[in-house]
């Protein structure tokens, strides 16, 4: 597709977006359509749209250009003439680089309004820094399990504690000299070796504050206790343990909406300080 052409689409494309949530009744941006004026001359409109706003029509029509450098006085002359035959119709005339002094004059004495419509440049979109704090409770559940009893059975509790230790992100633990680990269970219950119910970890939780306190850990001791893991079933334990670590965080998050905007539209004159950043399109 030719450049300038392109422009034209991309104008269109941010007018309809705008117009879509100030004026719905708006049905149509339409792009390179021809207008007769008073002369009876056609004349090509790169954009235009009409409305209805308290019983009063508006039309409104766009010239695009797509220039590398400022749009000099005599663009915007030429505008101002196809305005004129045309009557009654509002002209706007956007550029990606601007537009020269004598043209500014020019556009604000005829009520033509100017504007830049460009894609962002990098860094463009840069919203700002945010730094957030986090504090971060843990109540881990861990257990001493009967090594001995461990290996008589076959599992290998010493080579789980090194698989633990090279699959940690953080490292901040060092469960291979660790007396209390973490295990998968199967269910809650703490069973004697004959399978009775001793307890359950619901109830030795009941017993354990929800929040920090100087009384973690919780060391809650058994001399014939066994749980049920997920992977090894019943294995022996000699204690449950339950501590309590808090630990506070500051993050800080660069905000920027690369990727999201689709377009930055300002006023050239610079009567409208703010930049409208104009979402993605689908």
């Amino acid at each position: 597709m030719n450049p300038n052409t392109e422009y034209e689409r991309f104008t269109q494309e941010v007018y309809q977006q705008l117009l879509n949530c100030r004026h719905p009744n708006i049905a149509n941006v339409q792009h390179n359509i021809k207008l007769e004026g008073r002369s009876g001359c056609k004349h090509q409109i790169d954009v235009y749209w009409e409305y209805e706003n308290d019983g009063i029509k508006h039309r409104v029509a766009i010239e695009c250009k797509n220039y590398s450098k400022h749009v000099p006085k005599e663009k915007v002359c030429a505008f101002n003439g196809v305005l004129i035959d045309l009557d009654g119709v509002e002209g706007i005339m956007v550029s990606k680089k601007g537009f020269q002094s004598g043209a500014k004059l020019y556009a604000k004495e005829c009520g033509i309004s100017l504007q830049e419509l460009r894609e962002p440049e990098v860094g463009e979109t840069f919203i700002g820094n945010m730094a957030l704090d986090f504090h971060i409770e843990k109540r881990s559940t861990l257990f001493a399990v009967d090594e001995q009893w461990a290996k008589d059975h076959n599992i290998a509790i010493p080579e789980y504690k090194r698989r633990m230790d090279m699959i940690s992100f953080t490292h901040e633990y060092n469960w291979s000299n660790a007396s209390h680990i973490p295990l998968e269970l199967a269910d809650w219950v703490i069973r004697d070796a004959e399978g009775k119910e001793i307890t359950t970890l619901n109830l030795l939780e009941q017993q354990t504050p929800d929040h920090p306190t100087d009384a973690f850990p919780f060391v809650f001791p058994f001399d014939d206790a066994y749980v049920k893991t997920a992977y090894w079933g019943l294995v022996k334990i000699l204690e449950i343990k339950y501590t309590y670590e808090t630990e506070d965080q500051q993050q800080n998050i660069t905000i920027d909406a690369e990727g999201f905007v689709k377009a930055i539209l300002k006023d050239a004159f610079g009567e409208d300080p703010g930049i409208r950043i104009i979402r993605q399109l689908p």
